[in-house]
């Protein structure tokens, strides 16, 4: 009977079948081929010996024969009949089953007839749409254990890193083979060293007779066939290998030139010169420099036949070099040699390059010392060049305030040895003998006594390492504070980097250091220029012969302070010292001038203005109550040390005892917490005391909190913040106070000030704010003169034109300077490897000019 099935489907449906069955039956038998397939693959035969070879094999023979056994009493060949039924199972209705059945019943009667027909029709149509059915090929339940995944990963693995060259010499092995019908055999590889980056070299595709291979090579030599047939004579190891073996296979590693013969029929010999791996070079490339922040940079260069792998620096005390003065006199303690790693290129070519050996040593005991710099460099092998030693000074940062060089230089006589303790403590005596002419600070005075106290007390008891380390830091702290200052004020801070820059040039520091010194000018100008502004700003309107005398002081404005600074710079530049220190103190001069002028003008104050001494005279206050905490933390540390001496606390004034107001409190004023703490309370300096004038400290804070202006801005608000973490601060430094914790006060009281601090900046710039938007400020006069300039700032003509009468270029210079200008543009312009669109736009320039 013809069915309307598919063809295509019934037999995808009968190979599926065909493949289920085989799969169920035939699996173990792929397991054992492919593990099999999988050992001749990797070679794993040629690694052991011939009898294990073939043990192996026939086991896995029988094996491989046992499971086709076993497989072909469970194979079951699947017939066209059951296709049928596996298609038919996977129809609805089984229409297959229904199309092979005849009516038996009604067979006479036509309306039963009719109706078998229709239903067989219906089954017809269904039985035209059946399609192919998938085999079940999941064999977890027969192999619980996955071992047929085992052997298909191994197969992978074969096929992906072995080589069908070892399944064929498999051949080679069996007797009567294609071994002994073509005599032995044997096959080798030359490896040079991973780190050479040099591929390896198969022997056997090789002509040459003479083979040049790096030291440390690795020869690998492979006999096949009868053993003892092939023999290994060599020169090139340490332990040379002659005469026939019995090995199979030979690893050979060049230690030196020789000879490689295989003897025997098919061998062969090489010359062998070897390669040696040389030692790396490393030297010098230039000068030592110092930054000037003090980091040393000293340029090397580097190289080696395949690549440095690392270097080191090894600095030691050229103790012959060393002016022995004053605190050098003495033998130096033994110190370690400083050996510090040498930088490497992180990317590129190691085999030859140049680095620069950077490193801050400013604060090891031989910083500006004479030192013997040696630098050595070793490669992957680990060969060692060393450089020839650099002496020089080991660069340090350098002090330019008189008293902070003299502190750095009594902490490196404590660090020579700690015999200077007792010679250090009597110079840190007589600096700090008359403190209100050399120290600015309070506070740095304060802890350098209290470092001196301490240092005085461990030399009674024997100065330890510890302890002079711990000194010698302390000492250090001190001189930065100095150096760097801690200045309440743009002026101050002024004055202090002319002062810094002109010390610079007098003692020929590098050019390093004095641009970062004429930068710091340059920045502490701009600041005091726009604190004048402002308060140029908040003086409200002046008389006019306030006017008049403003008119007749001499005024700058920044464009001329800018022009002042780069012609010092530009002197300096040029080696011209005399003329950079005079046209610095010209500069100081017309400063001086100005702030003589600033002021003479102005006598109202504004709301912001007053605002701004109170929180001044606050911060004052506040510095004033940190610094007699730490006098009382001072005292506290001596009671235990130095109960016997007669020195007690000396302030800054000298001498003066614990109830003393010291500078700060007394000669600037007091705020309402400091004369409640002194009416009627001659000791002063007890923590209670303390504590009740810092909480009035605190509620005078918050009374000027409360009274702030410039509500509602965004640089208000901002100081609002910074005023409430100083009220915080303050609380919490009155809570240690109360608790006799000084540290932890001093601590508190410190983070009180710099947030004092931040908000009276954010104070200034709110207030700056509220006058821009305020133009109409100022006196008449005032406001005419302003609106009678350009937006270059010159006066305009007589005429009221817009353009000026004055030149765009003042003073005798013009010519010069646009003759410098026009250079430096050509400059600019010849070099290659400017931006495109800057290129153009010079040209552009001097097409013009």
């Amino acid at each position: 009977m013809h069915l309307p099935i598919p063809r295509l489907s019934l037999l995808a449906t009968h190979l599926g079948m065909i493949a289920e069955q085989g799969v169920r039956a035939f699996w173990p038998m792929f397991s054992v081929v492919m593990t099999a397939l999988a050992a001749l693959l990797l070679g794993l035969h040629d690694l052991v010996p011939i009898e294990a070879v073939w043990t192996a094999g026939a086991g896995a023979v029988l094996s491989a024969a046992v499971a086709l056994a076993w497989g072909a009493r469970r194979f079951h060949w699947p017939t066209r009949r059951d296709a049928l039924a596996r298609l038919d199972e996977s129809l609805p209705g089984r229409p297959i089953q229904a199309l092979t059945d005849a009516q038996t019943i009604g067979a006479s009667d036509p309306a039963s007839v009719a109706l078998w027909q229709a239903h067989q029709r219906r089954m017809s149509e269904r039985a035209a749409q059946a399609e192919p059915v998938k085999p079940n090929l999941n064999l977890a339940a027969r192999d619980p254990f996955a071992l047929r995944y085992a052997a298909l990963l191994l197969a992978s693995v074969g096929v992906l890193f072995g080589s069908v060259w070892h399944v064929k010499s498999v051949t080679e092995l069996a007797p009567g083979g294609a071994a002994l019908a073509n005599g032995p055999s044997w096959e080798g590889w030359v490896e040079p060293p991973r780190y050479t980056g040099l591929p390896s070299l198969y022997l056997n595709d090789l002509d040459q007779d003479t083979l040049q291979v790096p030291e440390g090579s690795r020869i690998t030599l492979r006999f096949y066939g009868e053993v003892g047939a092939l023999g290994l004579a060599e020169t090139i190891t340490s332990a040379p290998v002659e005469g026939e073996g019995d090995a199979v296979s030979h690893d050979l590693i060049v230690a030196k030139s020789g000879s490689v013969q295989i003897d025997g029929p098919g061998g062969k010999a090489w010359a062998i010169q070897m390669i040696t791996d040389q030692a790396p070079q490393i030297s010098v490339a230039g000068v030592i420099e110092a930054e000037a922040g003090g980091q040393m940079s000293l340029p090397f260069t580097a190289s080696d036949d395949y690549g440095v792998v690392s270097g080191k620096a090894r600095i030691e005390l050229d103790l012959a070099g060393v002016d022995r003065r004053y605190g050098l006199t003495g033998d130096p303690e033994q110190r370690e040699t400083l050996v510090v790693d040498l930088p490497m290129p992180i990317a590129g070519d190691r085999r030859m390059f140049t680095e620069d050996f950077l490193e801050d040593f400013s604060t090891h005991p031989w910083a500006n010392l004479p030192v013997s710099i040696t630098l050595t460099a070793e490669d992957a092998k680990g060969n060692t060049g060393e450089a020839m030693p650099y002496g020089a000074s080991l660069p340090g940062r350098r002090f330019f305030d008189p008293l902070a060089a003299a502190i750095i230089e009594q902490r490196r006589d404590l660090l020579w040895t700690r015999d200077n303790a007792k010679r250090v403590s009597q110079l840190l005596r007589a600096i700090s003998h008359r403190p209100e002419d050399v120290f600015r600070s309070e506070t740095v005075y304060l802890r350098l006594r209290f470092t001196l106290r301490r240092l005085e007390t461990f030399t009674e008891f024997g100065l330890r390492p510890e302890q002079r380390d711990e000194i010698a830091q302390s000492l250090w702290d001190v001189a930065l504070m100095i150096e760097d200052g801690t200045l309440g004020d743009a002026l101050e801070r002024l004055r202090e980097a002319r002062e810094r820059l002109a010390e610079a040039m007098k003692n020929g520091a590098s050019d390093e250091e004095i641009a970062e010194l004429m930068q710091e000018l340059r920045e502490a100008t701009e600041q005091y220029l726009q604190q004048l502004q402002r308060q140029a700003q908040n003086n409200g309107e002046q008389s006019p012969q306030d006017q008049q005398n403003a008119e007749n002081q001499m005024t700058l404005n920044q464009d001329d302070l800018q022009r002042m600074m780069d012609r010092i710079q530009e002197l300096m530049e040029q080696g011209r010292m005399a003329e950079a220190e005079q046209a610095l103190r010209e500069f100081q001069e017309m400063m001086e001038n100005m702030q003589m002028a600033q002021g003479q003008q102005g006598q109202g104050q504004s709301e912001g203005q007053q605002a701004m001494e109170g929180l001044a005279e606050t911060l004052r206050n506040q510095q004033g109550l940190s610094d007699q905490a730490f006098r009382d933390l001072q005292e506290q540390f001596n009671q235990g040390g130095q109960s016997g001496q007669s020195q007690q606390n000396e302030g800054r004034n000298g001498g003066q005892g614990r109830g003393q107001s010291h500078e700060g409190q007394q000669g600037q004023g007091q705020g309402n917490g400091d004369r409640q703490a002194q009416q009627g309370q001659p000791g002063a300096g007890d923590q209670g005391t303390l504590a009740d004038r810092q909480q009035a400290l605190r509620n005078e804070l918050q009374r000027q909190q409360d009274n702030l202006p410039g509500a509602g801005t965004p640089e208000g608000d901002a100081a609002r913040d910074s005023l409430g973490r100083a009220g915080e601060a303050m609380e919490n430094a009155e809570d240690a106070l109360r608790q006799n914790d000084m540290a932890e006060a001093i601590d508190q009281q410190s983070e009180a000030m710099e947030a004092l601090r931040e908000g009276m900046r954010s104070l200034g710039e709110a207030m700056a704010q509220q006058n821009q938007s305020q133009p109409g400020q100022g006196s008449e006069e005032g406001d005419m003169r302003a609106q009678n300039r350009d937006p270059l700032g010159r006066q305009q003509g007589s005429t009221g034109s817009i353009s000026s009468e004055d030149n765009m270029l003042q003073g005798d210079d013009v010519y010069r300077r646009a003759r410098e200008l026009l250079d430096e543009i050509r400059r600019r312009a010849g070099e290659g490897e400017r931006p495109e669109a800057e290129l153009e736009y010079l040209k552009r320039l001097l097409e013009r000019f």
